[in-house]
């Protein structure tokens, strides 16, 4: 009986639950950093911090936005649960957003490839772990425009320490250099933007992001990198204009796209990307 396909069946069950664990860091942490400043904003102002309920990635219990119904275990079962409630709370009806088990399923293929590339070893573990933070970084840009040092640095040095480990082709030296040079070259770019025009063009996550792309692939793939993300950023900032898609400002964040090559990157080879558009 041939079960070759069984780690990579693991690795997919695993990251459904994953993708259901990310789906709380998108929504929470967010928050979680906005209490954390508004707290350290009282403390210099020398005003007394308003007391707060705990919250953190694990308290509160999950409930409903809409009537705070306390979510039970067997409807936060990954993907099947959306699927028996039909997308709408068990208590007051309202629609779940189509995001949650979609976020869900993204994992959970991204593990599966991860297993099946390169087999239950410390590499796939690796590339798993980057997968699930850049799904998570991206989304959290998308909806704040924020990307949180807690994904970005995190992401910056497992790169580096699976290189060091070699558990990416990536030779150390090369990891490190491509995150010095992801970082400088969008530093490089933001001020060059910033005193042509006096606006800020990106922010500091997206050094941050790129930086770690380049510790994860090496600086030879900054070049593709930055130019899918680039291609993917301007066409769909485009569809957004023509829709009247664009939030407030007129401002897409960079991250998604950043991610987006990233994991194509990691998918098909950053020369890959070179080679589709021609180069």
């Amino acid at each position: 009986m041939d079960i070759a396909w069984l780690p990579a069946a693991l690795g997919g069950v695993l990251g459904l639950v994953i993708g259901s664990f990310l789906n709380v860091v998108i929504h929470r942490l967010p928050r979680m950093l906005e209490r954390q400043w508004a707290a350290e904003c009282a403390q210099l102002s020398g005003k007394p911090a308003e007391p707060q309920a705990r919250y953190n990635l694990w308290m509160p219990p999950s409930a409903c936005p809409h009537c705070g119904h306390r979510i039970r275990w067997f409807e936060n079962i990954p993907v099947l649960s959306y699927l028996v409630l039909r997308g709408r709370c068990s208590s007051c009806k309202a629609r779940i957003s189509p995001r949650y088990p979609l976020v869900e399923i993204a994992t959970g293929a991204l593990f599966a490839w991860c297993v099946a590339q390169w087999g239950p070893t410390p590499g796939a573990v690796a590339w798993a772990f980057f997968s699930a933070v850049l799904l998570a970084a991206a989304l959290i840009d998308w909806d704040t425009t924020l990307l949180p040092d807690d994904l970005t640095y995190p992401l910056l040095w497992a790169g580096l320490i699976a290189a060091a480990l070699r558990w990416t082709p990536v030779p150390l030296t090369d990891a490190l250099w491509g995150a010095v040079a992801g970082y400088g070259s969008l530093w490089l770019v933001y001020w060059a933007f910033k005193l042509a025009t006096g606006k800020e063009g990106m922010g500091f996550g997206d050094f941050k992001l790129f930086a770690a792309l380049g510790a994860w692939f090496g600086w030879q793939a900054l070049v593709p990198i930055i130019l899918m993300a680039s291609v993917i950023g301007a066409v769909v900032g485009i569809a957004l204009k023509i829709f009247s898609g664009l939030r407030e400002g007129g401002y897409v964040p960079f991250g998604p796209f950043l991610a987006g090559a990233g994991l194509t990157a990691m998918v098909f080879g950053p020369q890959s990307i070179l080679r589709a558009v021609g180069l």
